[in-house]
């Protein structure tokens, strides 16, 4: 298949803000693609790449490459380009890459240069999320979206079993199972603004602590462990104890999921960017361990025995589970059967989950299945919600559906020196009306654009929530905000009134998890 396609399709989805457009637009072009390319295709427009980032840089993606006068590039060829990127190395490596990148932008046109260089730099925003793709996937193989998610879920790749059942349609997917050793799509959590909401939402359910670390997928088949991140990442030769842990318990062939924090000398856990430091070591790990030891609590076992217990609920999920696991392994719980009458127990159970310096707490249906990778509704995480005014610096021009309006906020905190110390940037919780006002607005008070961001005089205050604050060298405060986005602006409030640098770290919210967003089922 020609790239010029795909960047055709690309476009025209972003270019459209109806999901059934887009739907229509991908099964198009995933029923005419090829079989031993739809992978390929599918993965390009949700504008990932399989070889992961090739090491890049935005100055040699923005050198002018003559661009070819037609299309003749086909996406293997890409692949195959890639693949060449991603393996360069050693001495000369840096002008090895430029050469190759100049062939293959050399080789696309205008249009297919554009697309080449957002896919390269991961900057593809066309709004082809994996949920859109898999409904088009679904339509052009012409197999149920819920066998199909089912599938995925358990895979771990939209791109692999997309190319598996448009090549053998729905009888492909049963090849697609839970099986030891393969690490599924974990199953994600809604949210509930108070623990009264969760109960009466829920009915029935166990509340569990929040922990705040790197959430973790062991399996065990006999004497070979492997530990995988909420990603499907490998991270076993980096974290011994729980290897050990897991060969200490007496199946031999499960599947857990849990997560691992540290623990300082009073009992409380360490901030979390000390645990993904800590993780993410890939030298010495015996000293890195010597240095910070982690822990690890499950909260749910996946497979027993080798047997797959997804479609479980969850009291016996949790029965597998305390069978396998030491109760000091396992996250605390409280089981309310009777939600209106654990009213008191539960609103305790989550002052002690904070006081214990955890991130709150998660209520899980009793009834309800391992729904792997969805965010569903039987799961709902409940945590403090922070509060903040700062001031607008800058905005980025928007993408997709957003194109025309200033989007991306950059945010600040007045500093001692009467300077403003930027916080982070958010556009979650943008309506359509406040885009439309943001983009007058912040118009008004622009005084620099090259194009992409808005620097803007530093007038306009927001109020933004948060959860929590997390270490950052990239700001000059040291701090960043952790899930911000915007509850309203303040017009009415002059910067001069907006939260210093000292407020926010006053808010005390280290407490309560100071990571980058790996929380338990977060």
């Amino acid at each position: 298949m020609l790239l010029a396609e795909v960047a055709r399709v690309s476009r025209e989805v972003a270019g459209t803000s109806a999901r059934s457009e887009k739907v229509a637009l991908l099964a198009a072009l995933f029923a005419a693609a090829p079989a031993d390319e739809a992978a390929l295709v599918i993965s390009y427009l949700a504008g990932r790449l399989p070889q992961g980032r090739p090491g890049v840089g935005w100055r040699a993606l923005s050198e002018e490459i003559p661009a070819a006068a037609q299309a003749t590039l086909t996406v293997r060829a890409v692949d195959t380009a890639v693949t060449a990127l991603a393996g360069v190395a050693g001495a000369g490596a840096q002008g090895e890459r430029r050469r190759i990148l100049a062939e293959l932008l050399g080789a696309a046109t205008a249009q297919e240069q554009r697309f080449l260089r957002a896919l390269l730099s991961g900057e593809v925003r066309q709004g082809a999320l994996d949920a859109v793709a898999l409904a088009a996937v679904a339509g052009a193989a012409g197999v149920p979206q819920a066998a199909l998610r089912r599938a995925v879920m358990l895979e771990g790749s939209l791109p692999r079993v997309a190319g598996a059942v448009l090549a053998g349609g729905a009888e492909a997917l049963d090849a697609f199972t839970l099986r030891v050793g393969r690490p599924v799509q974990p199953m994600l959590a809604n949210t509930a603004k108070s623990v009264a909401d969760a109960l009466a939402a829920l009915g029935p359910c166990a509340l569990e602590e929040k922990l705040d670390g790197i959430r973790v997928q062991v399996h065990r088949d006999g004497d070979e462990v492997g530990v995988y991140t909420r990603s499907l990442d490998e991270i076993t030769g980096r974290l011994p104890e729980v290897v050990e842990l897991a060969r200490s318990l007496p199946g031999d062939r499960f599947v857990l999921d849990g997560e691992v924090i540290a623990l300082a000398a009073d009992g409380r856990p360490v901030p979390f960017q000390e645990v993904a430091s800590r993780v993410g070591s890939r030298t010495d790990v015996a000293a890195a361990r010597l240095a910070l030891p982690v822990t690890p609590f499950f909260f749910d076992v996946l497979a027993v025995d080798g047997r797959a217990l997804l479609d479980l609920p969850v009291r016996e999920r949790y029965a597998a589970l305390a069978a396998l696991v030491p109760e000091d392994a396992r996250v605390r719980r409280l089981v309310a059967e009777d939600p209106e009458a654990a009213g008191e127990a539960a609103a305790a159970f989550w002052s002690a989950a904070l006081a214990r310096g955890h991130e709150g707490v998660m209520a899980k249906a009793l009834d309800s299945v391992y729904a792997a990778g969805r965010r569903g509704k039987h799961w709902l995480k409940v945590k403090p919600v922070h509060t903040l005014d700062l001031v607008v610096l800058a905005v980025e021009r928007g993408h997709g559906r957003r194109t025309g309006l200033l989007s991306n906020l950059h945010l600040g905190a007045r500093a001692a020196d009467g300077t403003y110390a930027m916080l982070g940037k958010t556009f979650k919780g943008l309506t359509d009306e406040l885009l439309r006002w943001q983009t007058a607005r912040l118009g008004e008070l622009a005084v620099e654009d090259d194009g992409y961001t808005v620097r803007v005089r530093p007038e306009l205050v927001v109020e933004i929530a948060h959860d929590g604050l997390q270490r950052s060298s990239r700001y000059p405060g040291g701090v960043a905000l952790r899930f911000a986005r915007v509850v309203r602006y303040r017009p009415d409030k002059p910067a001069a009134e907006a939260d210093t640098l000292e407020d926010v770290l006053a808010q005390g919210a280290w407490g309560a998890g100071t990571g980058a967003g790996a929380g338990t089922a977060d």
